[in-house]
């Protein structure tokens, strides 16, 4: 029984705009733009923290103090929070650059997903592959081996294997490589290496 292929991928849990999940994310390394913004943002909250104790303890002396002179200590301090005001300003502007870059990346992985389950919806609906037999190629071109999608699809490995041997025919493709080499070709338009 042939399905259209947004029902295909339906059924097998892929949308159009994100068939790969987290395994994009990964490879993109948005997990990592992440963690550094994070970790910016822990650092601003520091040094705002060190700055108002510092602005605190010049005010707190200069009161002390009254209108004599101003000492070596309190130049030092002052010094102290004027470079702490300055990071956590470079800080925000680092943090802003990184948050608008997370978005930039996101916004184009989003329109590459679609585009790529798209592509990928219409060449499983090219070849008439059945149900089971997408969510065997799917799993197959996310790199799974026969005996993981068997695992996952709580099959017998002998069924997967036919199942990838009607994929492989369909496509006219004789390996698991080959068959993700031809969505890169598609993708890549057939560019020669090197170029």
């Amino acid at each position: 029984m042939r399905l259209p292929h947004k029902q295909v991928l339906k059924s097998i849990g892929i949308s159009d705009s994100g068939m790969f999940g987290h395994h994009f994310s990964r490879l993109t390394g948005a997990a990592a733009d992440r963690r550094e913004m994070l970790i910016s943002r822990a650092v601003i909250g520091l040094q705002s923290i060190a700055a108002l104790f510092f602005g605190f303890d010049i005010f707190s002396d200069y009161v002390e103090l009254g209108r004599t002179p101003v000492g070596a200590e309190l130049v030092v301090e002052g010094l102290v929070t004027m470079g702490l005001v300055a990071g956590i300003v470079l800080g925000i502007r680092h943090s802003k650059r990184l948050a608008k870059d997370i978005r930039r990346k996101d916004d184009a992985l989003s329109v590459a997903r679609g585009a790529l389950g798209a592509h990928v919806s219409m060449k499983f609906a090219e070849w008439g592959l059945s149900v089971s037999e997408a969510e065997v190629a799917m799993l197959a071109i996310k790199g799974f081996q026969i005996a993981e999608i068997a695992k996952i699809r709580k099959a017998a490995t002998g069924t997967v294997r036919s199942q990838l041997s009607q994929v492989y025919a369909k496509a006219q493709v004789s390996s698991q490589s080959m068959l993700v080499a031809s969505f890169l070709d598609d993708l890549l338009g057939g560019v020669p290496a090197g170029q």
